[in-house]
């Protein structure tokens, strides 16, 4: 099940708040580590998104064009 930009960005708010309310040093380095990784993967899956789009578009232009051809 593929997760969603809102998911991951959710979740590296999560993680940031953690790390701002942690006393302890590797507490707070764990969840700025986790938030990193969220990031990177709210990241992916836009890029993911814009290429589906893009994709799409390009695919609806050329179908188009076939049909004026025709």
């Amino acid at each position: 099940m593929s997760q969603s930009f809102e998911f991951y960005t959710a979740r590296a708010d999560e993680s940031a708040g953690e790390a701002s309310a942690a006393k302890l040093t590797n507490v707070r380095d764990r969840a700025l580590r986790s938030e990193a990784a969220w990031r990177q993967m709210a990241d992916r899956a836009s890029s993911i998104e814009q290429e589906r789009v893009t994709t799409a578009r390009e695919k609806e232009e050329r179908r188009a064009a076939e049909q004026l051809d025709s």
